[in-house]
C-alpha cells in the first residue's frame, strides 16, 4: 500500500516567510563559500599549479588505472552478490527448516558486520587460517559477504510481496514448486525490487573505497599516493571525490528512473507482510489446485 500527503496551499504571509528564508539561507550559503574561498587563498591552496599537476599525463593515467580497479572488484562483488543473494532468499523461504534457519544465521550475522571489519579479517584473518589469496580475492570476498546478505533480504521481499495466486496458478498448470519459482516467481521478483537492488549495487560500489586500509590500490588509495608526491592532498582528494559523485550519481539517477518507473507500473511502494509459511502451499491447497 502507498500513502498520500496532503498539504494546505501556502498562504501569503506563509509564502512571504518562504521567500524570506530561501534568500536569507542563499547569503549565509554564498557567505560561507566566499569565507572558505578566502581561508584557501590565505593558505595557497588555490594556485594554479595544484589544479594543473593533477591533468599530467602519468597522473591521469594512475588515476585511471585505479578507477580501473575500483570498477573491477565492484563488477565481480556485484557479480557473486547477486547470485548469492538470489540463494540466500530461496533458502530464507525454503519449506526446510534448518536450511531456513541456517540461511537466517548467515544473512543476520553477515548484514550486521561493518564491512571495513570483513576487509580486515578477510586480509589479515584468512591468512591465519591457511587461506591464501591476492588482495583482490579479500576484497570481493569481504564485499560479497556483507552485500550478499543484504540482497538476499531484498529478493525475500520480492518474492514475498508477489500475490499469492501466482503461485496457485503455476502449480493448477502442473509445474513443480522449483519450476514456478524459476519460470514464475523469481522474474516477477527480480523487475519488482530492481530499484532497490541497484541501489544496494551503489553502495557496494562505494564500500569498494574502504580497500584503501589494507593498502589495496583502488582510487582512492590511488589519490592517496598522488597527494602524497604532488602536495596536494586537497585537490586530489577533491578529484577523486567528484569522480565517485559522477559515477554513483549516475547509478543513483539510474536507480530512481526505476522506482519510478516500477511504482507506475506496480501502483506504489511493495511492502511485505507474512513470513515463508505464505510462500508455500499447504499440502491440502496444493491438492486442491
Amino acid at each position: 500500500m502507498s500513502s498520500t500527503a496532503f498539504t494546505d496551499v501556502l498562504g501569503p504571509r506563509a509564502q512571504r516567510r518562504v521567500r524570506i528564508t530561501s534568500v536569507v539561507s542563499g547569503l549565509v550559503l554564498v557567505a560561507l563559500v566566499v569565507v572558505a574561498l578566502q581561508r584557501l587563498a590565505t593558505q595557497g591552496q588555490l594556485e594554479p599549479q595544484l589544479y594543473t599537476d593533477l591533468w599530467q599525463g602519468p597522473v591521469f593515467k594512475r588515476l585511471a588505472e585505479g578507477l580501473g580497479t575500483t570498477l573491477r572488484v565492484a563488477a565481480v562483488a556485484m557479480l557473486y552478490s547477486l547470485v548469492l543473494g538470489g540463494l540466500l532468499a530461496l533458502g530464507r523461504i525454503s519449506r526446510n527448516t534448518p536450511v531456513r534457519l541456517v540461511v537466517g544465521a548467515y544473512v543476520q550475522f553477515f548484514r550486521a558486520m561493518p564491512v571495513l571489519l570483513l576487509i580486515l579479517f578477510s586480509y589479515f584473518g584468512l591468512p591465519q587460517l591457511g587461506i591464501g589469496f591476492s588482495p583482490f580475492t579479500y576484497v570481493v570476498l569481504a564485499l560479497t559477504a556483507y552485500n550478499s546478505a543484504v540482497l538476499g533480504e531484498i529478493f525475500r521481499a520480492g518474492i514475498l510481496s508477489l500475490d499469492r495466486g501466482q503461485r496457485e496458478a503455476a502449480l493448477a498448470v502442473g509445474m513443480r514448486h522449483w519450476q514456478m519459482m524459476g519460470f514464475v516467481v523469481i522474474p516477477q521478483a527480480v523487475r519488482r525490487m530492481l530499484p532497490a537492488i541497484v541501489s544496494q549495487l551503489v553502495t557496494l560500489l562505494k564500500d569498494t573505497s574502504l580497500a584503501y586500509i589494507i593498502g589495496f590500490t583502488e582510487m582512492l588509495r590511488v589519490g592517496q599516493r598522488i597527494a602524497e608526491f604532488l602536495d596536494n592532498r586537497l585537490q586530489t582528494l577533491g578529484l577523486v571525490a567528484l569522480i565517485y559523485i559522477l559515477i554513483n550519481y549516475g547509478l543513483n539517477r539510474f536507480a530512481t528512473w526505476l522506482e519510478r518507473r516500477q511504482s507506475r507500473r506496480y501502483g506504489g511502494t511493495i511492502e511485505v507482510e507474512g513470513g515463508p509459511e505464505d510462500l508455500t502451499l499447504t499440502e491440502a491447497e496444493t491438492q486442491r489446485a
